[in-house]
């Protein structure tokens, strides 16, 4: 029996959020991220997040071993209904599902919020990102060809949408995630 849960992060679960990211940053192109951020800079992350959108992290056997979270997809105030998402797995627990659960979870917290839209952005090649968003129904978007420059070359970043809602003339406002019952998704997500 699984028995990963989900639950809200905390700025201070940033040191275990840390050890997650490092790889992806040290190792990969998945995030374009050059130098892994500090413990303290990760919590100012964690910290600004929360202050509007869900930041989930999944634990297991008394440890995080995977997390995703929104934030805004553009600044300006006409784009407020969007989030772009992202999702980062511990070695060892990637292929079992996880992922697509936290985003699950992510997205029912995000249309309680009045989040239209989500976005995510993937460098390619990812064949397991790309399978993810496909299976929950994004659609591809586009490709910001040679984007990203790390590890000496240049990486494309391939683009997906999905709408969370109907688009309704005078969408009422988003809220903050403090402001809706996202523990009660999170409790039917177990």
């Amino acid at each position: 029996m699984d028995d990963t849960r989900l639950s809200m992060a905390e700025p201070a679960d940033a040191a275990e959020l840390r050890e997650i990211y490092a790889p992806y940053v040290e190792k990969t192109a998945i995030s374009f991220e050059l130098e892994t951020p500090s413990v303290s800079e990760f919590a100012g992350r964690v910290r600004k997040v929360l202050a509007k959108y869900p930041y989930l992290a999944a634990r297991a056997g008394g440890r995080i071993v995977g997390y995703a979270y929104a934030h805004d997809q553009m600044e300006r105030a006409a784009y407020q209904w969007n989030a772009e998402l992202s999702v980062y797995l511990r070695a060892g627990h990637t292929g079992r599902g996880l992922g697509a659960r936290l985003y699950r979870a992510l997205m029912d917290i995000l249309t309680l919020q009045n989040i239209h839209n989500v976005y995510g952005g993937v460098t390619r090649p990812n064949p397991a990102s790309e399978g993810l968003h496909r299976r929950l129904g994004f659609l591809e978007l586009g490709v910001y060809r040679r984007t990203g420059y790390k590890f000496g070359r240049w990486h494309d970043v391939v683009w997906y949408e999905k709408a969370l809602r109907l688009h309704r003339p005078d969408p009422r406002p988003p809220l903050p995630v403090g402001e809706v019952d996202w523990a009660s998704v999170l409790e039917s997500a177990r």
